[in-house]
This record gives structure tokens, C-alpha cells and sequence, in this order.
């Protein structure tokens, strides 16, 4: 049984205080920025050249100063609610993704992960907690205290306005703010069913040793991997690709889904070597390892698969609304939109390549480590290009992202061990236990 320590408690609240803190001071600064200040700032981003626009809405419409200046206003004062709305997103699909994870295994009858059962318990449990962030972001903007979504302007899909735009006037039937709030309730509902759900069913086979409850399992892990099939292409639409609504790719659902499952095996990675190198999981051993580390080393490439295969296509049709997307990273995000490729391709490639390597506990640990770091850079590059624009070299936005980070993080690590401190390590009712206990790599 694990026994969550006062000194990680302790080192968890710390993360959620100081995270706090710092969101706070960097939302006051933001909120102190003026319009003289943020028209300079405009004419400077101007200044240097690199004009190119983040957001394909600044390609419709009125292109007069003020048209420009209030565009760039409303840029500006979106730094704190872009800053936890990636990080928000981020961690929730990432525990989907491990609880996603969960139910393959269970589907498939895999013998291996059973030992690592518990752990992956403990990471879906932060699914609500994460769901009611994403449910008050949710809300601030349909009430219009939050400009993340240029879709809901009203202004935009009103005919014979200035500002009409046809094409989200045509996709007003999916992108309308009471089918967008229904959606995220449901996104969150359903997540949060299932996690209690799967949990409580695997603490009665435990209980009853029962094949039939094993069964009961088995069904539930099936029904929310087709919820998480449809949810999580759809929250990806949403939360993520509506930002730049005149933008689309095929690829996206899978790009962006597939960037927390691999963090999702990092968190599973982190969280299996703590509980083996304090005496809490001695049954996880190398031949575990070694397989997390093969599913870290095949998402890493399944993600540069699907980030070149969605950045080439579109950069060769040189269609504008799609070159865009990527033109304005080019521009104003050049520091962290291509060189993630390094943490989240090169690395892993370099490193995870060996199968000796992926035995060895403290290189997977700081390739974990890598890979949830570069991760979190590419949901920043998701977001605050197409909610901040150029407008994010600045004091507060770096006191708002490391805000929101330390926070979520803080919280995540809170709800993750609290809840790990409740479940019986072992789960002993599984048929496949012993399967797992003597698992070994045959190469």
C-alpha cells in the first residue's frame, strides 16, 4: 500500500501556491498593459518586418489601423486565459490518453501491464479534476470574459455586418456557443464516468476474484475506448483547431491525441520507477520497463509522422489559408515551433532506438522527462500562436505560463498520489496477475 509522504504533499502544494502566485502577478501586469503600449508593441512587431498574420481572421474584414489595433488588443489581454487553456487541455488529455491506454490493454487481455494497473488508476483520476478547469475556461468565454475563440463573435455570422465572414457563417451549425458548451460538458462527463467507472469495477474483481465481474471490466474498457475514439477527436476540433477556425487538417485529431498519449506513457514511466525505487512496486521490473519504454520510443514516431505528414502537405499546396497556419510560427514562434522537434523526434529517436537502453531506469526516466517537457512546447504552439499572435516575448506572459504549468502540475501530482494512496497497489482479483508478475521480454 502506498502512503502518499508529507514531504511530496508538502512539494505538491508548494507547485500549486507558486504557480498561483505568479498567474496572479502576470494576470495583473497583463491587466495593466495599456492601449498606448500595445499599439507600440504593434508597431513594432510591424517595424521588424515579419508581418505575417498568426490567425487566418486577420485576413478578413476591415484591414484599416484600428481594425489592426483592436485585433491586437484583444491579443494581448488573451495571455492569461491562452497560458492555462493549453495547459489545461494538456494534462486532461493526458490522463484520458493513460486511461485510453488502460482499456487496451484490458481489451486486448494483456499479461504484461497488470503490475502497473493501479498507477494508470491513479493518473485517470485527475480526469474531473482537470474537466472542471477546462468547464470554467469553457464559461468565461461563452459569456465572452475570454477571446480564445474568434468563432464567437456574433459580429462574424451576422449578415450585412462589416465584419461578415462567410466561411464561419457555413460552419455556424457546428461551431455555435450552445453545441460548443454542450460538447465540453459532455468531453467531461464522459471521461469522468468511465475513470470512476473502471476504477470501481476493478476494485470488485479485486473483491469477488469473480471472472464474470472481469468481464463486466473488459465491456466498460471497450465502451470508453469508442467514447474516447469520438471524444477525443472532437475536443480536439474544439478546444484546439476552432482557435483558427478558417484552418482544418485531417491529421490534427490524431497529431494532437497522440502528443499526450506519448506524454501519457512518460507520466506512467515517472510514476512506476518512483514506486519501484521506494520499495512500494518491487514486482515492476526491467522487462516492464522495457516495454513502457518501446511504447514511449513508437508514440514519439507516430507523432513526428503525423506532424510532418500534416506540415508537408499543406507547405507544398501553398494553399494560403493552410500556409499560413505555418507561416505565422515561422515569423513570431521560430524558437520553439521547430526546434521541439529535436525533444520530441531526435532525442527519443537517438536515445530509446536500443532495447538495452530501455532497460536502464534512470535514462528512460530523464528521456520521460524530455518527452512531457517537449510535449507541453507543442500544445504551446497549438494555442498561443492563434490566441496572443506575436505578442509573446514579454515578462508577464512568461510569469503566466510558468504560472500555469507549476499550478496544473501541482494539482495533478496532488490528485494523482492522493488517489494512488487509496488503491491496493496489487490488483490480486486480475486473472492476468501472475501472467505479470513473471513477464519477461523474449528478446
Amino acid at each position: 500500500m502506498y502512503s502518499f509522504s508529507p514531504k511530496l504533499k508538502s512539494a505538491s502544494i508548494i507547485l500549486l501556491v507558486v504557480g498561483l502566485v505568479l498567474f496572479a502577478v502576470g494576470f495583473f501586469m497583463n491587466k495593466g498593459i495599456t492601449t498606448e503600449k500595445i499599439e507600440h508593441m504593434m508597431e513594432a512587431v510591424h517595424a521588424s518586418g515579419h508581418d505575417a498574420p498568426t490567425h487566418s481572421s486577420q485576413m478578413v474584414g476591415p484591414q484599416d489601423h484600428e481594425s489592426h489595433l483592436k485585433h491586437a488588443e484583444m491579443q494581448v489581454h488573451n495571455q492569461p486565459l491562452a497560458a492555462i487553456h493549453f495547459v489545461a487541455v494538456f494534462f486532461f488529455g493526458v490522463s484520458c490518453c493513460v486511461l485510453f491506454f488502460y482499456c487496451i490493454q484490458h481489451a486486448a487481455h494483456a499479461g504484461w501491464p497488470i503490475i502497473i494497473t493501479r498507477v494508470m488508476e491513479a493518473i485517470a483520476s485527475y480526469i474531473p479534476w482537470g474537466g472542471i478547469i477546462l468547464i470554467i475556461i469553457m464559461v468565461l468565454n461563452i459569456t465572452h470574459n475570454g477571446h480564445l475563440f474568434h468563432w464567437m463573435d456574433p459580429e462574424l455570422t451576422k449578415e450585412g455586418s462589416p465584419e461578415f465572414d462567410v466561411i464561419l457563417f457555413e460552419k455556424k451549425k457546428f461551431l455555435n456557443i450552445p453545441f460548443y458548451a454542450i460538447r465540453t460538458v459532455i468531453y467531461v462527463a464522459g471521461a469522468s464516468f468511465f475513470a470512476w467507472k473502471l476504477k470501481a469495477m476493478s476494485k470488485k474483481v479485486d473483491e469477488t476474484k469473480s471472472r464474470v465481474d472481469y468481464q463486466y471490466l473488459y465491456r466498460w474498457a471497450v465502451g470508453y475506448i469508442a467514447f474516447f475514439g469520438f471524444a477525443s477527436a472532437a475536443w480536439a476540433w474544439d478546444w484546439l483547431m476552432s482557435i483558427d477556425p478558417h484552418w482544418y487538417s485531417t491529421m490534427y485529431i490524431w497529431y494532437s491525441m497522440v502528443s499526450c498519449l506519448s506524454s501519457g506513457i512518460a507520466v506512467i514511466i515517472l510514476l512506476s520507477v518512483f514506486l519501484k525505487k521506494n520499495g512500494f512496486l518491487p514486482q515492476f521490473n526491467d522487462n516492464h520497463l522495457h516495454d513502457l519504454g518501446v511504447f514511449l520510443f513508437a508514440t514519439s514516431m507516430l507523432w513526428t509522422y503525423t506532424w510532418f505528414a500534416q506540415f508537408m502537405l499543406y507547405w507544398y499546396a501553398n494553399v494560403p489559408e493552410e500556409v499560413n497556419y505555418f507561416f505565422g510560427r515561422f515569423e513570431h514562434y521560430s524558437t520553439t515551433f521547430l526546434p521541439m522537434l529535436i525533444v520530441n523526434f531526435l532525442l527519443p529517436l537517438l536515445v530509446l532506438v536500443s532495447s538495452s537502453i530501455k532497460r536502464n531506469y534512470k535514462v528512460v526516466t530523464i528521456m520521460a522527462v524530455v518527452v512531457i517537457c517537449g510535449h507541453i512546447l507543442d500544445y504551446f504552439n497549438m494555442v498561443m500562436p492563434g490566441t496572443v499572435g506575436p505578442y509573446w516575448k514579454t515578462p508577464e506572459v512568461l510569469l503566466l505560463v510558468v504560472g500555469a504549468i507549476l499550478f496544473v502540475a501541482g494539482l495533478f501530482m496532488f490528485t494523482v498520489l492522493s488517489a494512488l494512496a487509496k488503491l491496493k497497489l496489487i490488483p490480486t482479483g486480475n486473472p492476468y496477475l501472475h501472467e505479470s508478475e513473471i513477464y519477461e521480454y523474449p528478446f
